[in-house]
C-alpha cells in the first residue's frame, strides 16, 4: 500500500522493526545503502522477529539507482525531518507513496528533500525534544497514511 523508504539507516535493530510494521502494515520497505549494518545481521532479524521472510524489501545499492528507477513518482515522495515546520497533519496522503525516513544521527541529505521541498513534514515535538526515534517516526507517519486511506487498506489488506 505504501512505500517505506530508509536512506542510509544506521541502527539494526530499528530497520528490523520497521521491517516488522511494514509486513503487517502491507507495506514494502525500500532501504538505501550505505548503512551502518549487514541486513543479514541477526539485530536486524531479531528485531523483525519471525516477520523477515515475509517482508517485502529491495535493498538499494546508492540513492542515486533508487531515484532512477522511480523517478516518475518524485510527486509523491514524502521526506520525514526535523528542517521544517510543516506537520504531517497537513499532508494527504495516498496508497503507494513513499515516505523517506533518514539515518538516525544524520537525517535525509537537504538535496533530496529539495526535489520535492513542499513534501518535507515534521511530526511536532515539545520544546525540550530533538527528535524522536526512527522507527517510532515511521510508525506515527505510516499509521497516519493508513488512517487516511483506511477504507482502501482495510478492503486490500484486512480480512
Amino acid at each position: 500500500m505504501f512505500n517505506i523508504v530508509l536512506v542510509h539507516p544506521q541502527i539494526p535493530q530499528n530497520t528490523g522493526s520497521i521491517g516488522r510494521m511494514c509486513v503487517n502494515a502491507d507495506c514494502k520497505l525500500h532501504i538505501i545503502k550505505p548503512t551502518m549494518f549487514e541486513i543479514s545481521d541477526k539485530s536486524v532479524k531479531r528485531a523483525g522477529l519471525d516477520y523477515w521472510h515475509l517482508l517485502d524489501v529491495t535493498v538499494w545499492e546508492n540513492l542515486d539507482d533508487f531515484l532512477e528507477a522511480h523517478k516518475d513518482k518524485l510527486e509523491r515522495f514524502f521526506f520525514a525531518t526535523t528542517k521544517t515546520k510543516k506537520t504531517y497533519f497537513e499532508a494527504s496522503f495516498k496508497p503507494g507513496d513513499f515516505l523517506f525516513f533518514g539515518g538516525e544521527s544524520t537525517g535525509l541529505p537537504m538535496e533530496l528533500m529539495k526535489m520535492k521541498w513542499e513534501n518535507a513534514i515534521t511530526i511536532p515535538m515539545g520544546k525540550n525534544g530533538r527528535s524522536l526515534n526512527q522507527a517510532t517516526s515511521a510508525g506515527i507517519i505510516l499509521y497516519d497514511a493508513i488512517r487516511q486511506n483506511f477504507e482502501t487498506f482495510k478492503s486490500t489488506s484486512w480480512s
